[in-house]
């Protein structure tokens, strides 16, 4: 037995409107803060850089070049003047300057220490460079990184006789980058988390209604008019609620006013059809020499058109309990296969006589179930009815029923199939609505299969068809019993031949 779909309508999921929000609106707010918070990174690294090689030129400008150069001039020497030359100089406790001869090699340094080879790619450049200036930012040898500006010292002849290289570390640089860039990462996540949160409050103030909309007319397109929707909001979404509600109470009124105009005029025509009957069976039946043909064969259409009509005023009663609720069973302690083997004694000959023939099988030992044994009959003969409505002759119909295991629990399984023209797979899901009719051309209300599947959900059954369009229809019906064979029981009757036509005929799924 399939179990109803339980539907979570307080979380939304991750689709629809909630899918199309994340993309379009999430989606683009998050692309807009990483491309801030990238572009914010790279100007802060880039302010505090530039600071830092500004100290850096102050400390290798061209004023400090002509310095050297004139002291050059004077006659003293590159080591003497790098001496008074980083005593004034500014920022000498934020950089470490080094002075370096012709060949590279480092003669002073303002730290005091000696300073072995170093590779110095901004001395390289300097040297290369038309303004004589080179920038490096790297690793030096110990494996700090460091920012250097290099500017070559030429003497009065234009040759280059050394160099100023003044460098300054970056590890504080970069803390002090690392720590703003993270202040400005928090910011724009709680930034982004507080729209985010914000929207998902909105959202879901949109998503749960409509969930719950759908949810609510699913119902109602089901049958059920007595459900409302609950207004939360005095907004679209709120007027929305209060016109599905209108309809739902117009189209309440408009059923019941229906179903009561069907109540009525069915038990209206109940009386005088049975008095047509009646009369008419009483003259058929007491029908004398007086009688010409003519007469005894409009007094036997009158009975049986009085009898299709009956039928069918009773089919409009059962619609009417159907859809006011108050399709009761009366239950009792009742064997299925016994009122099936009734129903298909009693339909047979009439089947005969349309030349359709019908094959049957069942077990020996009966199928015990809580049931109303009238409204059993009733599934049976709608059912064998519409197999016979839509088969021609010649041709045949088969029966059979057996004990099955299902869900866990003992089951009875009636099979009928007929050799009929089918059903088309665009009607077949729809062939249990009220009123639907697949085939216009063949008698009938509608109404059987509507009232068959009720009722066999009444007994906690369940109703299956299956059909192929010119072929035939297979109708299995499964109902609860609370006995099942054992092991040692003989279920089937012992006529080999009729199990295997019948299977042969049917060609059922699981069978």
């Amino acid at each position: 037995m399939k179990k109803p779909d339980m539907k979570k309508l307080h979380i939304p999921k991750i689709e629809g409107i909630t899918l199309r929000w994340l993309i379009n609106i999430i989606g683009v707010i998050a692309v807009f803060f990483i491309v801030v918070f990238i572009v914010s990174a790279s100007s802060m690294k880039s302010h505090y850089y530039s600071n830092v090689e500004s100290i850096l030129n102050s400390g290798a400008s061209i004023s400090a070049v002509n310095y050297f150069s004139s002291n050059l001039e004077a006659g003293n020497s590159i080591e003497q003047s790098a001496e008074e030359y980083i005593d004034s100089f500014s920022y000498k406790d934020k950089t470490t300057t080094w002075i370096i001869d012709s060949d590279g090699n480092i003669i002073v340094s303002s730290n005091g220490f000696a300073i072995a080879n170093q590779e110095m790619p901004d001395f390289d450049e300097a040297v290369a460079n038309s303004d004589k200036a080179g920038k490096f930012v790297g690793r030096l040898n110990s494996g700090e990184k460091v920012m250097a500006i290099c500017r070559v010292i030429k003497n009065q002849n234009g040759d280059i006789v050394g160099a100023v290289r003044v460098m300054s570390s970056l590890k504080q640089v970069d803390n002090q980058i690392r720590n703003i860039v993270f202040l400005i990462f928090l910011g724009l996540l709680t930034v982004f988390a507080i729209i985010l949160f914000s929207n998902l409050f909105f959202i879901r103030s949109i998503i749960i209604p409509v969930q719950e909309i759908t949810d609510i007319t699913e119902k109602i397109s089901q049958g059920d008019y007595s459900v409302r929707i609950e207004k939360k909001y005095n907004d679209e979404i709120g007027n929305l609620c209060d016109s599905i509600n209108s309809m739902a109470e117009e189209i309440s009124t408009t059923d019941k006013m229906k179903n009561d105009f069907i109540s009525t005029i069915s038990h209206e025509l109940r009386t005088p059809l049975t008095s047509i009957k009646g009369w008419g069976e009483t003259l058929t039946f007491g029908a004398d020499d007086s009688f010409d043909d003519v007469t005894r064969k409009g007094l036997e259409v009158i009975v049986k058109e009085a009898g299709r009509l009956e039928g069918f005023v009773e089919e409009l009663l059962d619609f009417s309990r159907l859809q006011s609720g108050r399709m009761n069973l009366k239950l009792a302690k009742t064997d299925i296969f016994a009122e099936l083997d009734e129903t298909v004694f009693t339909f047979r000959e009439r089947a005969m006589r349309e030349g359709i023939e019908v094959k049957y099988s069942i077990p020996e030992m009966p199928a015990v179930a809580n049931a109303d044994a009238n409204r059993l009959k009733q599934v049976f003969m709608n059912i064998l009815d519409n197999a016979l409505k839509y088969s021609r002759a010649p041709s045949k119909i088969f029966v059979k029923a057996q004990f099955i295991n299902l869900d866990a629990g003992n089951f009875v399984s009636i099979a009928i199939a007929d050799q009929g023209c089918g059903i088309s797979k665009e009607d077949l899901p729809h062939v249990k609505d009220k009123f639907y009719k697949a085939n216009v051309s063949v008698r009938g209300s509608g109404i059987g299969l509507a009232v068959t599947n009720e009722i066999i959900n009444l007994h906690k059954g369940r109703l299956e068809i299956d059909s192929e369009e010119g072929k035939g229809t297979l109708v299995t019906i499964y109902l609860p019993v609370e006995n099942a064979p054992s092991e040692n029981d003989i279920i089937n009757r012992p006529d080999d031949d009729i199990e295997k036509e019948i299977d042969a005929g049917m060609e059922m799924k699981g069978y």
